[in-house]
């Protein structure tokens, strides 16, 4: 598996370059390069060329004190697509030199990369996108298959208290992915009282507009499929993997409390997503769990992106009365639908009309 270097330890003429171009506009002052971008297109690139910069420092090549962008090189381009041939798909590939080379063109807009260009293009021809009818399932099967992970660690009383819990989690994943497919940035992102909040007894997605892709806010209540298998996680799976051994209620904030005992109100707060020693899920282990556990349940490796393309594909097979259905539930904007279909509230009516089709699914024999 590949690692990107953080930005923090770029090369200092790359890092300071790369935050001069993230400078925004200020009044009659242009900002910078890269200011335009939105944070998750500016977090792609950071992570595209950490990936090289990573490769070079494993390697013992990476130059800390050269000019900006002068890292990448014929000869270093050459060796890290060796190494990472065997381990991406060739759109993949392609992508990351692509984003690699805009990068490169950000940090130092006068340097010549034309070779590069001409390696993008060369990758870029013969990539092929791997077919994706056989990871298709339907949104139904996966919500089923998730809570019926949920129900099974809840009873498997034989297993160690770590093993349920990480299963308990994984089911749900599964199910919420499923039911409410935003995309793997934002689910690996959900943070308890910030983007996943209560109301009353509910429970909420809430995306800022700087948030989401589309550049629009995401506001969309968990279906109530979900609320049992959410409570059960929240209750018992997730205190078990943040190692807490007992809860105190009413202790004053910056009280010390013993090993393995937390404050009731912190359970409820934080990353919601956490692994076996208590630390918040990164992007690339969520991104392996979804996949990993559904290729376990189901015998299909379903990536994160492709429960967004299995909720599309069953809004249209069984909702064909509700043409934009499948475009609200996944905010895509359609130019030939007018914006009234994109307002804050199309989310939201489409998660719930999305989830009650699902239930009506779930509930049809055969």
């Amino acid at each position: 598996m590949m690692r990107a270097l953080p930005v923090s330890a770029w090369p200092e003429a790359d890092r300071r370059a790369w935050e001069a171009a993230c400078r925004p506009g200020a009044r009659l002052k242009r900002g910078g390069r890269a200011s335009y971008l939105k944070a998750i297109s500016r977090a792609d690139l950071e992570r595209r060329s950490g990936y090289f910069l990573h490769h070079l420092a494993s390697a013992g090549e990476l130059d800390l004190s050269a000019p900006a962008s002068t890292n990448i090189t014929p000869e270093a381009v050459g060796a890290y697509l060796e190494r990472v041939r065997p381990l991406w798909r060739s759109v993949t590939l392609a992508q990351s030199v692509y984003k690699l080379r805009r990068m490169a063109e950000i940090l130092a807009p006068d340097a010549d990369f034309a070779w590069l260009v001409a390696i993008e293009q060369d990758l870029a021809f013969v990539a092929q996108p791997q077919a994706r009818f056989d990871r298709t399932v339907t949104t139904e099967v996966l919500v089923e298959a998730g809570l019926t992970l949920v129900r099974e660690a809840e009873h498997a009383t034989h297993q160690r208290a770590i093993w349920r819990a990480a299963q308990g989690r994984n089911g749900l994943m599964v199910a919420l992915m499923a039911l409410h497919p935003i995309r793997l940035k934002n689910f690996a992102a959900l943070e308890l009282g910030t983007s996943l909040v209560r109301i009353a007894d509910d429970w909420w997605i809430v995306l800022s507009a700087a948030d989401t892709k589309a550049g629009r806010p995401d506001e969309r209540q968990l279906d109530p499929a979900l609320t049992q298998a959410l409570a059960l996680y929240l209750t018992w799976a997730r205190p078990v993997l943040l190692k807490t051994k007992d809860v105190v209620i009413g202790s004053e904030p910056g009280e010390p409390l013993r090993a393995g005992v937390a404050r009731a109100e912190d359970l409820l707060s934080g990353s919601l997503w956490v692994g076996g020693m208590g630390e918040a899920l990164r992007y690339g282990t969520v991104e392996r769990i979804l996949t990993e556990t559904t290729r376990q349940t189901l015998g299909v490796a379903v990536a994160p992106h492709d429960f967004r393309r299995c909720g599309a594909t069953t809004a249209a097979l069984r909702a064909g009365a509700h043409p934009h259905l499948a475009s609200a539930l996944l905010q895509h904007r359609d130019r030939r639908v007018t914006d009234e279909h994109y307002n804050r509230a199309s989310t939201l009516s489409a998660a719930g009309a999305f989830g009650r089709l699902i239930q009506e699914m779930r509930s049809t024999p055969g």
